[in-house]
């Protein structure tokens, strides 16, 4: 038997035996595993119902809002369908068998969206900011900055932007991409190309962080001085100001905002301190903890709106009614008109 054929069947079985005895190939992986599947179906359902609520919904252009938040949740349902699930076998197996092409193209998809979500908070931001600052001309305002076109144009412009700004290591600045055999997912080697991960991070997290920082710090601060009485001599702005704070939205979105924050601190401050630090922090199940635990951000969303925004429960439940009855536009005069009324 030719001697190429007895080493192919070697390997194979050597293959088969490795397999057999990998330790990762236990409960504790199969569990992993099953963590990570459940995490990409519920981001998935979870986002396709934000996106076709919004979209069957009739009131959809009467906030601009609800177009950042339809960017935000095709960001996040891009995640739960194309990075997610090549972590599942990965997870059960303990290796990356996908590529290295593949490997690198799930660490660009990861920043990209990651920096679309980051953009897509600073517009919501200004939009919440543009409508207590100018409350009696929130609408004039809204006619000539926040069109449903212009928003829609500027949604467009931040995922070219992200998309070019994130591309230089998937076209060769870095060689290769890294599987991170704790939490099973491909990234991008940051820490080998410092200026141009510092000149990212700049452009950024430089105009969001600053820009929703004091665009919130604003609006709670109106709220503020507009709850403790002082007095504001114009009686018509101080309607619109009061009817506008009113608003659910501005509360809505700053959970939106300090939820996705928060999901990821864990995971920075892991990996900053494992940078400064020089090594590796040895705690079990550490870093697949915080590395889902901020991919489970693209879920909350939608506990977020049902529990704070009245009008994404009545579009929520109008895609119900609509699915069931097949009487959209009727169905929706009538519960928009009951909504008004109440």
């Amino acid at each position: 038997m030719p001697a190429r054929v007895l080493t192919a069947r070697a390997t194979v079985a050597a293959a088969e035996v490795s397999f057999a005895d990998n330790p990762l190939a236990s409960i504790e992986s199969l569990t992993q595993a099953a963590v990570i599947a459940v995490i990409g179906f519920a981001i998935v359902i979870s986002n396709l119902l934000i996106i076709a609520a919004f979209l069957n919904f009739k009131g959809l252009s009467n906030e601009v809002i609800n177009y950042y938040l339809l960017s935000l949740a095709v960001a996040d349902l891009m995640c739960g369908l194309l990075v997610v699930p090549l972590s599942v076998y990965p997870a059960i197996t303990g290796r990356w068998m996908f590529g290295d092409l593949l490997c690198r193209l799930a660490g660009y998809l990861e920043v990209t969206l990651w920096a679309v979500s980051v953009y897509t908070f600073m517009w919501i931001s200004v939009d919440r900011y543009l409508a207590v600052r100018k409350p009696l001309r929130y609408e004039t305002v809204s006619a000539t900055v926040q069109t449903r076109t212009r928003s829609q144009c500027w949604m467009v412009f931040t995922w070219i932007s992200a998309a070019m700004l994130c591309c230089p290591p998937l076209l060769g600045y870095k060689k290769e991409a890294n599987f991170d055999k704790e939490s099973f997912i491909c990234m991008l080697d940051w820490g080998s190309t410092y200026a141009y991960t510092a000149t990212l991070g700049i452009l950024v997290l430089g105009p969001s962080v600053i820009s929703i920082v004091y665009n919130y710090f604003y609006i709670f601060s109106m709220k503020r001085k507009l709850n403790s009485g002082v007095p504001i001599h114009d009686k018509e702005y101080a309607t619109a100001l009061a009817e506008n704070l009113a608003n659910p939205s501005h509360c809505m979105s700053f959970i939106l905002v300090t939820t996705f924050w928060l999901s990821w601190t864990p995971y920075v401050g892991v990996s900053l301190y494992e940078y400064f630090a020089g090594q590796e922090i040895k705690i079990p199940m550490l870093h697949f903890g915080v590395v889902w635990l901020g991919i489970l951000n693209s879920f909350w969303k939608i506990i977020i709106l049902i529990a704070m925004s009245p009008q994404f429960r009545l579009a929520l439940r109008i895609l119900c009614l609509t699915v069931c009855c097949r009487t959209k536009g009727r169905l929706q005069a009538e519960l928009i008109g009951l909504d008004n009324d109440d």
